[in-house]
């Protein structure tokens, strides 16, 4: 992964954390809670494709079970947003653009409920039966309903800043070990037109320096 990409992601991911273990797990709503970290993996994963989707995921859900008040075994949440983040990338248009919001929607939707149903079914091999007593049905629609309606203000930021991260041309050329001079060069920025600007300048001496020698009658090549 790209240095930009991790700066971003981790930033992104921990202050969704932050946000929803100190806001939006305290709105004691019926059900599920909404998942912000999930959704941050989703927007991710939706630009930078299914590897580090899942890298994303699987970092994002060690902080989620890491964090207080975590009250499952550590690993569990890592290896089901690491999944996730995997097939969500598999979603990931070519030009890492996409033309509507039905499909990013879909997406969540699927998460939401594909999340719940991993969760509840490895929380059911060690033993975790949670999920039972408030009833998997009803997770499973309140999930996919919290996190849809969440989603329209969370998903398209976090896909813009991705892109623009990954469009940074400076970001680039460091990471790949390029010269910063030719990024710039290559996508259009202010060194290209200074370039431009450098050679009118020259291209307006010569003119003059031939005006010049044409009146005192000297042939200039």
């Amino acid at each position: 992964m790209k240095f930009n990409r991790i700066l971003l992601s981790t930033t992104l991911v921990v202050v969704a954390l932050v946000i929803q273990v100190s806001v939006l797990a305290r709105l004691q709503l019926p059900g599920a809670v909404p998942d912000l970290v999930l959704l941050t993996v989703l927007g991710l994963a939706l630009v930078y494709g299914p590897v580090s989707g899942s890298l994303i995921g699987f970092g994002a859900g060690l902080l989620a079970d890491l964090a207080p008040p975590a009250d499952h075994a550590a690993g569990r949440y890592a290896l089901v947003l690491c999944v996730i983040g995997y097939l969500a990338g598999l979603a990931r248009p070519d030009n890492g653009r996409l033309k509507s919001a039905s499909g990013p929607m879909a997406v969540v939707v699927v998460a939401a409920v594909g999340t719940t149903l991993l969760y509840a079914g490895v929380g059911a091999l060690v033993g975790d039966t949670a999920a039972r007593h408030v009833g998997l049905g009803f997770l499973l629609f309140t999930a996919a309903v919290y996190d849809l309606l969440l989603a329209p203000f969370t998903v398209p930021l976090i896909m813009a800043l991705a892109r623009r991260a990954e469009n940074d041309p400076l970001a680039e050329a460091t990471a790949g070990g390029t010269d910063v001079a030719s990024g710039w060069l290559s996508s259009g920025t202010g060194l290209r037109i200074g370039n431009q600007r450098g050679g009118l300048r020259v291209k307006a001496a010569r003119t003059r320096a031939s005006r010049a020698g044409r009146i005192k009658g000297v042939k200039r090549l």
